[in-house]
């Protein structure tokens, strides 16, 4: 084993020593703020004899400084505050973070404007002066003539703070403090969300149900505050919408992920037709659990009880040693993320739910969260993770501007990462049985891309219809939610989750609209990705890497036509990329 006595928390104080209390990471905030004053002055000094004489550039490479430097700073307090929820001074800093890009937002608004105002022959002049990163200034000077005036754009920005992002940092601050009663051999233990969570995958139907009761007792509790947390998230986006005379709430998310509303409606409808599979292995799969249908806690139930764990080491080793299969690069990225302790996995109480990677773009690292508890799915979770600090690895050979690559081409690296692994751990599978709870634990996947977000997607569209009406109640949120699921799930569930909308974090996010397409999306993409990387093996690894460089600098349909020769419009590409899919599920139901 070449990786051993792995520690299973992160090192954050190679950033800034100190934490919550860090002076370093205060000086660094108090730098950041006069950075901004001088790109403001930079941007206000703007005009065309400006731009040609090079002051332009000089405010991009100002406006390229600070978006690293905030970025670093919003990944620090966000791994402060993921790593212990009670830390009230990470909050705090939270709080000056979101102020500090709010007014460099503010400043973008007007640098933005200023690019709108370059008349079209110097604009030209501009852009070949500029090329590396023509696709950014271009997609910018775009979007700012969609929007209000700098002015009114400034006000937004200033407002958000405390009338939109804030009611984020509520919902996660509700999340901090609720507590999970959970009882075993006797004893009342009290968990937090993550580790709650966690159990619901247990084979024991008892926990399952008796975890996913007491969750949803929490969610019922809280619902009062939860509706108003989205219904005012929901509103600001709207009134701001309608100020700017947008009327489809898809078109900001549509825009972020730099994709047509085509190619959506393209994935969503070949994923439709290709449900049936589907819905039958959650047939089988309620038959070998002696149900006559499942109910939502049993949806990610293992199917027998040969699941391997795995120690921590023993991941960290198996995740490397598949890696390399597909290329050395990527591997001995993994090898380094674990030795350097970029990882927080350690199964404790008071962390916040889920996982995630954070990038740290001025120290050129990443870091990984998440409760790690040995089963093969937090394997699969802990390659995800190390997909995306991969992606963020290679993409810093670009400059700067050319690093903001949206969530749906996010997903596709740590989708594509976790497809390794899951394949070699079936492959390597000692029995049948083994076998089986594997493939089904990649099957769940599809479920969850295919009909889980399917469901959220269905949900949040028909949501932001109602809000435009005026505020929806708890009640009939809980009604939205379980009509989008039986349709996602095409009715093959017992008991639905009604309170779906309350338990999931990604409807609170305010970074990004419609937390949920982008996730199906990345899948698929990267299951089409995947299908070239086996048929190609090691020699794929640097196209992979070229196509990952290139993921923020142009629309997914450039991308996938440049590097797959694929249009991402017609179906064709999807209907490759779910084959994979289908194949899985259809050699579960011969296997049973």
């Amino acid at each position: 084993m070449a990786l051993q006595h792995l520690k299973d928390t992160w090192d954050l104080d190679v950033f800034f020593k100190g934490g919550s209390d860090s002076p370093a990471f205060q000086a660094y905030l108090k730098e950041i703020k006069t950075l901004i004053s001088s790109f403001k002055e930079k941007a206000d000094a703007l005009d065309g004899a400006k731009a040609e004489s090079g002051g332009l550039k000089d405010a991009i490479e100002l406006f390229e400084t600070i978006d690293v430097k905030i970025r670093q700073s919003d990944a620090y307090v966000g791994c402060l505050q993921a790593q212990n929820m009670t830390d009230l001074k990470a909050n705090a800093l939270n709080f000056e973070v979101t102020r500090l890009n709010a007014d460099f937002q503010k400043v973008l608004v007007i640098f933005d404007n200023k690019l709108a105002d370059i008349n079209e022959a110097l604009w030209e002049k501009v852009l070949n002066e500029c090329s590396d990163i023509a696709f950014i200034l271009n997609e910018r000077r775009s979007r700012v003539k969609e929007k209000l005036g700098a002015n009114q754009e400034s006000l937004i920005e200033g407002l958000a703070v405390d009338g939109y992002h804030a009611w984020g940092d509520l919902y996660n601050s509700i999340i901090g403090q609720i507590q999970i009663p959970y009882e075993e051999d006797g004893e009342t233990k009290i968990l937090s969300v993550g580790q709650a969570n966690n159990l619901t995958s247990k084979p024991d139907r008892k926990i399952r149900k008796s975890v996913s009761k007491n969750l949803d007792h929490a969610w019922e509790q809280h619902a009062d505050l939860f509706s108003s947390t989205l219904n005012h998230l929901a509103g600001f986006r709207l009134n701001v919408y309608e100020a700017r005379g947008w009327e489809d709430v898809l078109k900001e998310p549509l825009e972020i992920n730099r994709m047509k509303r085509e190619t959506l409606d393209a994935m969503w409808q070949v994923i439709i037709d290709h449900k049936q599979p589907f819905v039958d292995y959650l047939k089988r799969k309620a038959s070998l659990l002696g149900l006559e249908k499942l109910d939502w806690f049993d949806v990610d139930a293992p199917p027998g009880s040969a699941a391997k764990e795995y120690s921590y080491d023993e991941a960290a080793n198996f995740i490397t040693e598949q890696f390399e299969t597909f290329g050395k690069k990527l591997s001995s990225f993994a090898e380094k993320a674990f030795k350097d302790r970029w990882i927080e996995a350690e199964n404790r109480g008071g962390k916040r739910p889920g996982g995630f990677c954070a990038n740290f773009p001025d120290s050129r690292q990443s870091r990984i969260f998440m409760t790690y508890s040995g089963s093969a799915s937090n394997v699969s979770t802990l390659a995800h993770e190390l997909g995306h600090a991969f992606h963020q690895e290679v993409i810093m050979d670009v400059r700067p501007m050319n690093r903001a690559y949206a969530m749906n081409v996010a997903e596709t690296a740590s989708t594509f990462a976790e497809m390794i692994t899951a394949d070699a751990a079936l492959q390597q599978a000692d029995s049948d049985e083994e076998k089986l709870v594997l493939l089904e634990d990649k099957i769940q996947r599809s479920v969850a891309f295919f009909m889980n977000i399917h469901a959220r997607f269905l949900f949040e569209t028909r949501f932001y219809e109602e809000r435009k009406n005026g505020v929806v109640s708890a009640g009939r949120l809980n009604e939205l939610m379980e009509e989008a699921q039986r349709e996602a799930f095409c009715g093959a569930l017992g008991e639905y989750h009604p309170y779906f909308w309350a338990s999931k974090l990604h409807f609170y996010i305010t970074s990004i609209p419609f937390y949920n397409f982008p996730y199906t999306f990345g899948y698929l993409f990267s299951l089409g990705i995947y299908s070239r990387a086996l048929k190609e093996g090691q020699a794929f690894e640097e196209k992979y890497i070229a196509l990952l460089k290139d993921t923020a600098s142009m629309t997914v349909e450039d991308l996938a036509m440049k590097h797959l020769g694929a249009d991402l419009t017609k179906r064709n590409f999807w209907e490759e990329a779910i084959a994979l899919a289908v194949r899985d599920a259809e050699q579960f139901l011969a296997l049973t």
